[in-house]
């Protein structure tokens, strides 16, 4: 059902998951553990997969708190839940409140869950390519800083998100990032097709999280591309034809 961080696992009062698709209620192309609000499926079943992640970490489950997910580089700060209607558009969550679960949903993008147990300040953010490059990461540690973290302090772990093998991206995108800065051309390999290349988000990601200053940084290494037996993922839905795919949830929460 979840996968832990070694380097998040044994902190005390801190409890987080990178939860797999297994272990839910979800059938057909959302079995089974989809978390997916903005997803087709079966409302009910959703909140019967929402309510079981929260159980697991131990909150109620209107307590697992997630933004509504634009691709920005923005951070907000939960005191306390909000309905789904009433989210705010951003892409990374921080609490240092009790009972809180800071929460992103995600089907390729990379989730990334801080902590600073010193301070008692956590956080997840979600990070595909868009909001990795425009600042989502910096944004997020500004935001826990601001709550009394210490940068050196934070610890972050990088779960599962589409990786450099499985990540094929045309000319117009590799444009992008070289706009942004020339070396970023390191995270490019060269691909099969002509005038593609080979993105390693992962690796992008672990870039921004040194350049804020983080103390820790630990990478899972988990591709969600080729593993449809334990993750979802929007470009094999693509490949696939597939109507619609499930979200897989990331979340931190402070005991």
């Amino acid at each position: 059902m979840k996968i832990e961080a070694p380097s998040l696992k044994d902190l005390p009062g801190i409890r987080h998951a990178f939860f797999t698709r297994r272990g839910g209620v979800s059938t057909g192309i959302y079995a089974s553990l989809n978390g997916g609000q903005g997803s087709n499926d079966d409302p009910a079943n959703v909140a019967e997969n929402r309510a079981r992640m929260a159980a697991a970490l131990g909150v109620a489950p209107t307590h697992l708190v997630a933004c509504w997910q634009v691709h920005s580089p923005d951070a907000v700060l939960a005191t306390a839940p909000w309905s789904r209607e009433d989210a705010p558009k951003a892409d990374a969550v921080a609490t240092r409140t009790p009972g809180i679960a800071a929460a992103v949903s995600i089907a390729d993008c990379g989730p990334v869950l801080f902590a600073d147990p010193e301070a008692g300040v956590v956080a997840a953010a979600h990070a595909g390519w868009k909001g990795a490059l425009g600042g989502v990461v910096a944004s997020t540690v500004t935001l826990m800083e601001a709550q009394g973290a210490r940068r050196a302090a934070i610890r972050a772990a990088i779960g599962p998100l589409i990786r450099q093998p499985s990540y094929e991206v045309g000319e117009d995108f590799v444009a992008r990032f070289l706009e942004a800065d020339k070396a970023f051309a390191r995270f490019f390999a060269p691909a099969e097709r002509a005038h593609h290349a080979l993105f390693d988000l992962p690796g992008f990601i672990a870039l921004r999280l040194k350049e804020a200053g983080v103390g820790h940084v630990e990478d899972l290494g988990l591709d969600t591309y080729p593993d449809a037996e334990r993750f979802y993922s929007y470009r094999r839905t693509t490949h696939r034809r597939e109507p619609d795919y499930g979200r897989l949830i990331a979340a931190i929460a402070l005991g």
